[in-house]
């Protein structure tokens, strides 16, 4: 299978997830509307780390239906969000015009985002903020040529803000019953995709929310000194690498519960010390 195969495939399963995340809890539109104060919990978490954005000229790729765009823009940034799906771009243009922030979207696969921003009037290499949400990394296969796009967005001394889920825990084995964690994908970046034919996605939708019928997609895992790698290779300078025991979301549902004092973070229940979870990465253009 070719590698456009692949995103071909993922764009059409992203397309019919959108249909399905717009009616789910997990993804609250209507309240982002009601509420011009409202921040999503991804950015919520990740604001300590990211300082003052206002003023900042932002790009969040892997936007998806653009509630963290949105919420960036609320803080200040004037952000544009990049997305391989067109589903997920209509759904977070039509909420920005509904919410009436500063932030735009764009159509594109990661790797051809200088072109499709340059098509769109954002000239390459003037963003100061690239900004990157959990589970996004994942449907990536080159981690390498994703630094590259990255730094070529990047003003100088520009910032790239990353927390994504750790290599370590997108490697365990589904939940088993004997309760065990268990390695069973690769924690390296290997060419050939993890293929998955599943019908759900990681939150649920509304008890009508459409089917999800193009089953199929594609996702590649990336080590911790393969991104870091990949990162200062591009020509970016590390300045935070933290690894946390806490998500944004429990993978494991059955093994996971909230995490004491933290809003919409979740833990292992036991012995949370064992798992990473996410890792959060810093690096500025040098």
């Amino acid at each position: 299978m070719t590698e456009q195969r692949w995103f071909d495939d993922n764009r059409v399963n992203w397309d019919q997830r959108t249909a399905v995340h717009l009616t789910s809890t997990a993804y609250p539109v209507e309240e982002f509307v009601a509420d011009p104060g409202r921040i999503s919990p991804t950015v919520a978490y990740d604001r300590v780390d990211l300082g003052d954005v206002a003023g900042l000229r932002a790009v969040h790729l892997q936007c998806h239906v653009g509630t963290d765009t949105i919420s960036l823009a609320r803080l200040g940034a004037r952000v544009t969000g990049v997305d391989l799906s067109p589903a997920s771009v209509a759904a977070g243009t039509e909420l920005a015009a509904r919410t009436g922030d500063d932030c735009d979207f764009v159509a594109a696969n990661v790797y051809d985002a200088v072109d499709a921003l340059c098509t769109a009037g954002h000239e390459p290499g003037s963003f100061d903020l690239v900004y990157t949400g959990g589970g996004a990394l994942c449907w990536l296969p080159d981690i390498a040529a994703w630094a590259r796009v990255v730094a070529e967005l990047l003003a100088p001394g520009g910032l790239l803000h990353v927390r994504d889920f750790h290599p370590l825990a997108l490697s365990l084995a589904d939940q088993r019953p004997d309760g065990l964690l268990v390695v069973e994908y690769p924690y390296f970046e290997v060419a050939e995709p993890q293929t998955w034919e599943d019908g759900v996605s990681y939150v649920a939708g509304s008890a009508d929310a459409p089917p999800i019928t193009a089953t199929r997609n594609h996702q590649w895992n990336h080590g911790i000194a393969e991104t870091i790698t990949a990162v200062m290779d591009a020509g970016l300078q590390l300045t935070l690498i933290r690894e946390d025991h806490t998500s944004g979301w429990a993978f494991h549902p059955d093994a996971m519960v909230e995490a004491p004092g933290l809003d919409h973070e979740y833990q292992f229940a036991d012995r949370p010390e064992r798992v990473p979870c996410t890792f959060t990465l810093q690096a500025r253009k040098i």
